[in-house]
Protein backbone atom coordinates (compact mmCIF):
# COMPACT_ATOMS: atom_id res chain seq x y z
CA UNK A 1 0.00 0.00 0.00
CA UNK A 2 1.43 3.22 -0.85
CA UNK A 3 2.04 6.08 1.44
CA UNK A 4 -0.55 8.40 -0.26
CA UNK A 5 -3.51 5.57 0.17
CA UNK A 6 -2.46 5.24 4.12
CA UNK A 7 -3.02 8.71 4.70
CA UNK A 8 -6.60 8.90 2.76
CA UNK A 9 -7.51 5.49 5.16
CA UNK A 10 -5.87 6.92 8.01
CA UNK A 11 -8.16 10.27 7.71
CA UNK A 12 -11.23 7.89 7.27
CA UNK A 13 -10.84 5.72 9.95
CA UNK A 14 -10.16 8.75 12.25
CA UNK A 15 -14.06 9.42 11.28
CA UNK A 16 -12.88 12.43 9.50
CA UNK A 17 -14.05 12.55 5.15
CA UNK A 18 -12.86 13.49 1.99
CA UNK A 19 -13.99 15.14 -1.38
CA UNK A 20 -12.58 14.60 -4.67
CA UNK A 21 -11.79 18.10 -6.06
CA UNK A 22 -10.33 17.12 -9.55
CA UNK A 23 -9.61 13.92 -11.72
CA UNK A 24 -7.91 13.41 -14.16
CA UNK A 25 -6.77 10.11 -15.42
CA UNK A 26 -3.39 10.09 -14.05
CA UNK A 27 -4.27 12.34 -10.80
CA UNK A 28 -6.81 12.91 -8.16
CA UNK A 29 -7.13 15.72 -5.72
CA UNK A 30 -9.13 15.03 -2.94
CA UNK A 31 -9.88 17.43 0.32
CA UNK A 32 -9.63 16.33 3.79
CA UNK A 33 -12.50 17.15 5.24
CA UNK A 34 -13.05 17.61 9.09
CA UNK A 35 -15.72 14.78 10.84
CA UNK A 36 -17.93 17.17 11.95
CA UNK A 37 -18.35 20.59 10.09
CA UNK A 38 -16.99 19.28 6.95
CA UNK A 39 -14.52 22.09 6.58
CA UNK A 40 -11.63 21.27 4.47
CA UNK A 41 -8.68 20.97 6.79
CA UNK A 42 -5.85 19.52 4.05
CA UNK A 43 -5.79 18.20 0.58
CA UNK A 44 -4.25 15.31 -0.45
CA UNK A 45 -3.07 15.72 -4.33
CA UNK A 46 -1.97 12.03 -5.87
CA UNK A 47 -0.88 10.08 -9.25
CA UNK A 48 -0.64 6.93 -7.07
CA UNK A 49 -3.04 4.08 -9.08
CA UNK A 50 -4.04 2.33 -4.74
CA UNK A 51 -5.51 5.63 -4.06
CA UNK A 52 -7.42 5.82 -7.58
CA UNK A 53 -8.71 2.23 -7.63
CA UNK A 54 -9.73 3.07 -3.83
CA UNK A 55 -11.87 5.79 -4.19
CA UNK A 56 -13.10 4.09 -7.42
CA UNK A 57 -15.75 6.66 -8.94
CA UNK A 58 -17.18 7.94 -5.75
CA UNK A 59 -16.90 11.97 -5.16
CA UNK A 60 -16.92 11.62 -1.01
CA UNK A 61 -16.02 9.50 1.11
CA UNK A 62 -19.22 8.81 2.18
CA UNK A 63 -20.72 7.73 -1.37
CA UNK A 64 -21.88 4.32 -1.41
CA UNK A 65 -20.41 2.97 -4.40
CA UNK A 66 -16.52 2.51 -5.14
CA UNK A 67 -16.30 0.65 -8.66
Amino acid sequence: MGQDLEVLRRWESGGATWQVLARTPDLLDIALLTCDAGEQVGRLVSTDDDVRAYVGDRARSDDASRA
